[in-house]
């Protein structure tokens, strides 16, 4: 088995979308990013490839290539899957928490999960998303930005010919 770690973190601004797991969030303002800047993917991303030792989301796909400006998460989430179906590893599971003041995200989770898991090719319970607030501190309290954190563990994978 392997773990990884990742964390991300955008400025929320007004004239763009609120995009969080692959969900089009109702709120007045959104992230500012080269993509569509989904804290919550990007973190997930970052823990898959942090596990593998493949470096982050930032080697894999740098803000300095037009490619990537605008794109949705989702497809990169799906790039990031190519890389491990090359490997003998399999999602085992997901713990992530996005840290937001506002909006309430809970209403929005079940989809979150479902995308994600959709992309990654795994059951839906091995995609565990929390939201929380920071009590109005820091730049997150502040309603500045928001970030997120995901761990992942992966397994190898078994072999399906028994």
């Amino acid at each position: 088995m392997r773990i990884g770690h990742g964390y991300d973190v955008h400025r929320l601004i007004k004239g763009r979308k609120l995009i969080l797991g692959g969900v089009d969030v109702p709120h007045e303002k959104g992230l500012l990013g080269h993509s569509d800047a989904d804290v919550l993917v990007h973190a997930i991303m970052d823990s898959i490839l942090g596990a593998l030792g493949k470096g982050d989301i930032g080697k894999a796909f740098p803000d300095t290539d037009q490619a990537y400006a605008g794109i949705d998460s989702l497809i990169l989430l799906s790039r990031v899957y190519g890389v491990l179906e090359e490997t003998g590893y399999k999602i085992g599971n997901i713990d992530a928490t996005v840290i937001a003041q506002k909006p309430k995200l809970a209403p929005y989770i079940p989809d979150m999960r479902r995308k994600i898991a959709d992309v990654l090719r795994t059951e839906r319970e091995n995609i565990n998303i929390k939201a929380t607030t920071e009590e109005k501190l820091g730049l997150t309290g502040r309603e500045e930005g928001i970030s997120a954190h995901s761990v992942v563990l992966l397994v190898t994978k078994k072999d399906e010919r028994k």
